[in-house]
């Protein structure tokens, strides 16, 4: 099964996708967000382009594990994507996950080395699902 991963900020949304065997994770690039109908129309296009049948958004929590005002807004940004891209979305822990891919990040300078940190976001969380599976999911919709 291919997955298409989502670290979604303010301004950008940070895309992953998995190989066609849903094992590995590698970050796809990054959507500049400009309003939410063409926000959802290019991730419809990238779901389909990359043949994703299941989206995993980070989802939001607080260090304790608890549910937030973030939460809230990804519930609602994630009941509206299901229902524009007619496929399952899954709310994954997303904690560290920016954190991690800056650390990664620190010290590359080579242009083959660079990704876009909201990628490398959303590849990690990709990643903590694919081998976490079930223990990692936080909301379904």
């Amino acid at each position: 099964m291919r997955y298409l991963a989502l670290d979604v900020g303010d301004k950008t949304i940070g895309l992953a996708a998995s190989d066609p065997t849903g094992c590995l994770a590698r970050p796809v690039g990054t959507l500049k967000r400009t309003d939410a109908d063409s926000d959802f129309a290019a991730l419809r296009c990238t779901a389909d382009d990359l043949e994703a049948e299941t989206i995993v958004v980070g989802y939001p929590v607080r260090i304790d594990g608890q549910a937030g005002e973030a939460s809230r807004r990804m519930d609602r940004f994630a009941r509206r994507l299901r229902g524009r891209l007619d496929r399952p979305v899954l709310g994954v822990d997303e904690r560290y996950s920016s954190l991690e891919a800056a650390e990664w990040l620190a010290g590359r300078t080579s242009r083959k080395q660079r990704f876009d940190e909201h990628a490398l976001a959303a590849a990690m969380i990709l990643r903590r699902f694919l081998e976490e599976g079930d223990a990692v999911v936080m909301a379904r919709w």
